[in-house]
């Protein structure tokens, strides 16, 4: 009898991939209705029918040329975001690390800003490809990351400091951002400007291929290091007791974290606390179970950016908003009720 009961125990769904299925399903639904909202309203089998090699010629251009990198591109930079937040979130043991937080989206801003600033003619246009943009970005998010722990020395596993030399970088990056922006030419600040606000309604397929070129193999190397992230957990003598070596490990996951962040935003822009949030939802939702957390974290990331970009959409169409604003507005009273309940906590 406790065999039986143990057998159709063991063939149920854990809670854990109910959790999962549930958030995939989301996922597509609001990607496919991503897609399928515009100035013309398109049903979502019609979408999917054309996602599977369907429909005809003027709904093929319209979802695969006019809206679908526009989708795919806040859905990559959202995933990304909250991959990189996970990790920080897990190596640090601190619930208010994140990409923003620790002030890496404002050095990747920066990074962006200075390459528009020195690789710009006379005539406002770049006098080398964007393809560069990308590492612009990646060298700005890991100076200021690195700054960050730099400062917050042996002490970097506490949270207020690393909250309070974040929050010094990111304003040091935003100030020397907004003096770029006063001092170039009107094309470096309108760029700047779409970067801070975080929108992607004017990402085009060279620019999704881009991100994805660096995303994909730096999300496939940061899930093969996320392994160690349960031993990571420990302190750093029983660490090095089953052989891992944690200050260099903590590096090495802080580097893909600011490559993380700093593919996605090179071309999504300065999107606020995806990185704090989707994490924190899908603990939630998985408990601490490694797979399930960093797949969980990524569709949530996606589903954030892709639900804010439509949300910012259907409220204020015909006007474009950045999709940024919209997380910036959910993520900011996220932010404070966490650090008043760590406030709590500590007292």
């Amino acid at each position: 009898m406790n065999t039986t009961v143990t057998l159709r125990t063991a063939g149920r769904p854990t809670p854990a991939i109910l959790a999962v299925g549930v958030v995939t399903l989301t996922f597509v639904v609001l990607f496919l209705a991503g897609i399928g909202f515009g100035s013309t309203w398109m049903p979502l089998d019609t979408v999917a029918g054309v996602l599977l090699g369907g429909g005809d010629k003027t709904e093929r251009l319209v979802v695969l040329q006019l809206r679908l990198p526009r989708v795919a591109a806040a859905a990559l930079a959202g995933g990304a975001i909250a991959f990189a937040g996970y990790l920080l979130q897990r190596i640090t043991r601190n619930e208010l690390a994140s990409p923003g937080v620790l002030g890496v989206v404002d050095g990747a801003a920066l990074g962006v800003v200075l390459f528009m600033a020195v690789f710009s003619g006379e005539s406002n246009a770049l006098l080398v490809p964007v393809a560069w943009q990308p590492l612009a970005a990646a060298l700005g998010a890991i100076a200021a990351i690195g700054l960050v722990f730099l400062l917050s020395g042996r002490q970097a596993s506490s949270a207020i400091r690393l909250l309070l030399f974040g929050i010094a970088v990111a304003a040091g990056a935003k100030a020397l951002t907004t003096i770029f922006m006063l001092v170039g030419p009107i094309y470096q600040a309108a760029q700047a400007a779409r970067w801070l606000a975080g929108a992607v309604n004017t990402i085009n397929w060279t620019e999704v291929q881009l991100m994805t070129a660096v995303l994909v193999p730096t999300a496939f190397v940061a899930a093969v290091a996320a392994r160690q992230l349960p031993p990571a957990d420990l302190d750093d003598i029983s660490s090095r007791s089953i052989g891992l070596n944690l200050p260099l490990y903590r590096l090495f996951i802080f580097l893909l974290a600011a490559l993380l962040t700093a593919g996605a935003v090179a071309f999504a822009g300065g999107v606020s606390f995806v990185g704090l949030i989707a994490p924190h939802l899908a603990r939630m939702l998985v408990g601490r179970a490694r797979a399930a957390g960093i797949v969980t974290s990524i569709l949530l990331g996606a589903i954030m950016l892709v639900g804010a970009d439509l949300l910012a959409r259907v409220a204020f169409a015909p006007l474009e908003v950045p999709a940024g604003t919209v997380t910036a507005i959910i993520g900011a009273p996220y932010f404070l009720f966490l650090l008043m309940r760590k406030d709590n906590t500590n007292g």
